[in-house]
């Protein structure tokens, strides 16, 4: 029997927390979705590629808005997101506008009104 789904972990590589992302049997539609949420940044899959994959990646997790520098304090045990997709995955994540949807909320009362 093959297991299919998508997990996450984080463990300890040398200094640093590491995440640990490993995929069975999985579209890319559940890694982007991933990295949209750890990046909290809308990202759209333009590879094309429609196959089902195993893959896992290694990552050090950045606080939002983290800068990356290259401290010597700092244990390089696993690289940060953007560098690991394009090493582990072979896949680059290009910075683009695009188009969205956004709702606007004009208005909103404390107490409900009738309709």
């Amino acid at each position: 029997m093959e297991l299919s789904g998508i997990t996450m972990m984080e463990g300890i590589k040398g200094k640093s927390v590491v995440t640990f992302l490993t995929a069975r049997g999985q579209t890319l539609a559940p890694l982007v979705e991933r990295l949209s949420r750890e990046f909290r940044l809308p990202i759209l899959d333009r590879t094309g590629l429609a196959g089902k994959y195993d893959f896992k990646l290694e990552f050090a997790p950045e606080a939002p808005g983290a800068v990356s520098s290259n401290r010597p304090e700092l244990d390089d045990s696993a690289p940060n997101l953007i560098t690991a997709v394009q090493l582990q995955l072979g896949l680059k994540l290009n910075p683009r506008k695009v188009a969205t949807d956004v709702v606007v909320v004009d208005r909103a009362d404390r107490v409900p009104v009738e309709n």
